[in-house]
């Protein structure tokens, strides 16, 4: 049929029908079919695609599966229409959402673990925190710390235990024969000794056979508490498990340094003191003399200075005089802090000691009585300049050490007190501590 129409428009007389009208409509009807075919192909494609993806991530809809569709099948054979007339629904799938995975059995679920935050913060110290000035080097090579162990210029090196302890003192000529008999008995036990020349005399403790032992470091007329500011630094002495920090005019005889660390670790005492014998010794504070037949004793007993069991308060309880003050490594990270570089005498800061005692300090704070000591009370700042000079217009050294002191602790009061006030995270568990005296 096509063929006739093609030949009855070929001849002559219809040849111009067939250019100017079959023909161009030919064209545009294939133009059309062609643009629709790509039209309907991109949108089912994309409509496929789409499909797809939700029946994959299964965030939308759930296959349709042949036992869902007999499932279906099974329920609309079941109805009953009311009508013949009635149209017959059009069954489609009904989709669902897809149901929660199963459970893994029970041997093969592995119960929830506890939170390492030990490992946490040993990661993030590790990972996170660098010593300024260490960028360029390798972190393994970075040494934080240190210690005040001699070594020698060739042979074996020597390494600080962990049970070794560190003793220092503030020391003056004066008193050579005293601190003579401290060191050898502290050197014995193995202690690192490390004296501080307060007189700037340093050449005259040569001749002991210990001289060259231990560290000198000398600056004239400065405290212990000057020297430990600035040279037992927490990373310095981080190495040592106790560290004793005491004045130079204390007897050793009745005092056994082992045996006292033993005692200290037995009794959990992170800041600690030996007594002091009563019949020989200068005692300044009642907590501090000795009690007889005692190995341990953490207040002053009752009926004491206004002193009863309840009260948790200096002169009480709670704290050791700066005379001979042991610490423990943690307690002495502590205290550090506390020191301030610019008050030299550091009075006030034994009645805050309780602070650094990493928990109760009326059970952490102790005098311990089974090793106990001499304090023979000689004055030293103050006294030499006096005995040089003998001139009378010259004002009493000894007495303005004492006058600088009481002002120094009236500063670090103040300046508690104001650092309290304006740290509003920080809670003081002992509130009441600058009502009491101990001067």
């Amino acid at each position: 049929m096509a063929s006739i129409v093609i030949s009855w428009l070929k001849r002559s007389k219809n040849i111009g029908t067939y250019y100017g009208v079959f023909l161009p409509a030919t064209f545009l009807l294939c133009l059309a079919l062609l643009i629709g075919a790509i039209f309907v192909g991109k949108d089912h494609r994309e409509r496929s695609i789409r499909w797809g993806i939700d029946v994959i991530r299964g965030s939308l809809y759930a296959n349709v599966t042949s036992e869902n569709l007999q499932r279906q099948s099974q329920s609309q054979s079941q109805l009953q229409l009311p009508t013949q007339q009635q149209q017959q629904p059009t069954w489609r799938p009904q989709l669902q959402p897809l149901p929660p995975p199963p459970p893994p059995p029970l041997e093969l679920q592995t119960p929830p673990q506890p939170h390492d935050y030990k490992e946490e913060e040993m990661c993030l110290s590790q990972s996170q925190y660098r010593l300024p000035g260490s960028e360029p080097l390798p972190k393994g090579l970075v040494a934080n710390t240190s210690d005040l162990q001699m070594q020698p210029l060739w042979g074996r090196r020597k390494k600080v235990n962990s049970t070794t302890s560190l003793f220092t003192a503030a020391v003056g000529i004066k008193q050579k024969e005293t601190v003579d008999k401290m060191v050898r008995k502290f050197l014995s036990s193995d202690f690192s000794v490390m004296l501080f020349h307060y007189d700037g005399v340093v050449d005259a403790w040569k001749d002991l056979e210990w001289a060259d032992n231990v560290v000198h470091v000398s600056a004239v007329n400065q405290t212990k508490w000057w020297f430990a500011k600035r040279f037992l630094h927490p990373d310095i002495v981080t190495e040592y498990s106790y560290i004793f920090v005491w004045d130079e005019d204390l007897g050793v005889d009745n005092f056994d340094p082992d045996r006292y660390l033993s005692i200290v670790k037995d009794e959990g005492l992170e800041i600690s003191q030996p007594a002091l014998d009563t019949e020989l010794s200068e005692v300044h504070h009642t907590i501090t003399a000795r009690w007889r037949n005692s190995i341990v004793h953490r207040r002053v007993k009752p009926d004491k200075h206004g002193c009863d069991p309840t009260n948790d308060y200096p002169p009480c309880t709670g704290w050791v005089e700066l005379m001979a003050p042991v610490f423990s490594r943690a307690a002495w990270q502590c205290i550090w802090c506390m020191i301030q570089s610019d008050l030299n005498h550091a009075w006030g800061l034994d009645i805050l000691f309780g602070y650094c005692a990493q928990g109760d300090r009326t059970k952490n704070v102790g005098v311990v009585d089974a090793e106990y000591i001499v304090h023979y009370g000689i004055p030293t700042f103050g006294e030499l300049q006096n005995k040089e000079k003998n001139d009378a217009s010259e004002p009493n050294a000894r007495l303005e050490v004492r006058r600088q002191s009481h002002h120094e602790y009236k500063i670090f009061k103040r300046r508690w007190q104001e650092a309290a006030k304006e740290d509003e995270s920080w809670v003081d568990p002992y509130p009441y501590s600058w009502n009491y005296s101990i001067m």
